[in-house]
């Protein structure tokens, strides 16, 4: 295993392409973990569960964790589309997807339609 990523199997973009990368993970080098399943406890990451909803997160072979655009560069390298994620890290690419990444992870619950009781979870944002 390359990497083991930690997801929101309730919202139905991150399941989109959760299951997308399933499929072209032929050398099953990353290991899947749904963090809305019952039995998932955010605490042997050391991590609340709020911190996991707000930001993508991964853990290593080594046990150290990413989080955000680094996630997805860690995912796609591992199935195989290395010339993308050096893409990815030019300065001015790399900026725009780190912004475009939080905007969408600070409002992933409204966009997916499920801002009930869940959209009170702390996103870091300071709201001032």
């Amino acid at each position: 295993m390359d990497v083991e990523v930690f997801f929101d199997g309730d919202c139905p973009l991150c399941r989109r392409e959760i299951r997308m990368l399933q499929r072209w993970d032929r050398r099953q080098r990353i290991r899947f973990t749904d963090i809305a399943a019952p039995d998932f406890d955010a605490a042997v990451l050391g991590r609340t569960q709020a911190e996991l909803m707000s930001r993508i997160h991964a853990r290593l072979p080594d046990g150290s964790l990413i989080e955000g655009v680094e996630v997805f560069r860690r995912l796609y390298a591992a199935v195989g589309l290395g010339p993308l994620v050096a893409l990815s890290r030019l300065p001015g690419v790399s900026h725009a997807l780190d912004f475009a990444y939080a905007r969408f992870a600070d409002n992933r619950l409204r966009l997916t339609g499920r801002c009930d009781a869940a959209c009170s979870v702390e996103t870091g944002a300071s709201g001032a």
